[in-house]
């Protein structure tokens, strides 16, 4: 049985919110090696605190050089979940989708951070990208349970919102200024390629349960990116 692509993005905040979270991390290894007998995943690791550290420091530079100091925190994170799977160090991190379809043939999961530096975009963006080629569902990992009408980190009466459409979510995340390292769920860039090419997507928070489950086609608790 030819095994589905799973991509899925990784938030830095989850990787390393302050420090590394090796209780998060280890659940997250845990989930990703039990369901490998259905699926191989792409994952595509964000910057968290090292790219909003860098970004912070350049913040009086222009908006291509505050983005490439966050792409590098990416591709450091994704070099270290490598290692955090027992992967060979001397495996390069891909930098290319070329490469990813390429590495996808032989190996189960595969790590990258950010790709080619485009304006306005994000490992979210990139993550999205790779979906659309390989026609698969989008899954996010981010450190809220999903997406709501505010941020519920400020905002006590903040309403979870468990589904919501494609074109309702690209309207929602327009409504925001992009800056490098900016903290929405998805990116705008991701939210347009979502609608066009109509990507099943599914923001889940830190609890492995929920994405065990949406593996496992069972109840979960997450928001849907649909219709």
């Amino acid at each position: 049985m030819k095994k589905q692509v799973i991509v899925l993005s990784l938030g830095g905040s989850l990787i390393i919110p302050n420090k590394i979270d090796l209780k998060f991390l280890n659940n997250f290894k845990k989930t990703i090696k039990s369901n490998l007998k259905n699926y191989k995943f792409i994952i595509v690791c964000g910057g968290g605190s090292i790219a909003r550290t860098y970004i912070s420091a350049l913040k009086n530079k222009q908006n291509k050089i505050q983005s490439t100091a966050g792409i590098a925190s990416t591709r450091t994170n994704a070099k270290f979940m490598s290692l955090f799977f027992d992967q060979d160090p001397l495996h390069k991190i891909p930098q290319k989708l070329k490469k990813i379809k390429k590495q996808i043939k032989k190996q189960e999961i595969i790590f990258c951070g950010a790709l080619d530096f485009k304006p306005k975009q994000t490992t979210d963006s990139n993550a999205a990208e790779i979906a659309s080629y390989f026609k698969t569902d989008f899954i996010n990992l981010t450190n809220v349970l999903g997406l709501y009408d505010k941020n519920p980190k400020k905002f006590k009466n903040a309403k979870f919102i468990e589904k919501i459409t494609w074109k309702s979510f690209y309207k929602t995340a327009n409504k925001l200024g992009f800056k490098p390292g900016q903290h929405f769920v998805l990116d705008q860039t991701s939210a347009k390629i979502i609608l066009k090419n109509k990507i099943k997507t599914y923001i889940l928070g830190q609890n492995m349960n929920n994405l065990d489950n949406l593996l496992k086609n069972k109840s979960f608790k997450g928001t849907i990116i649909e219709g």
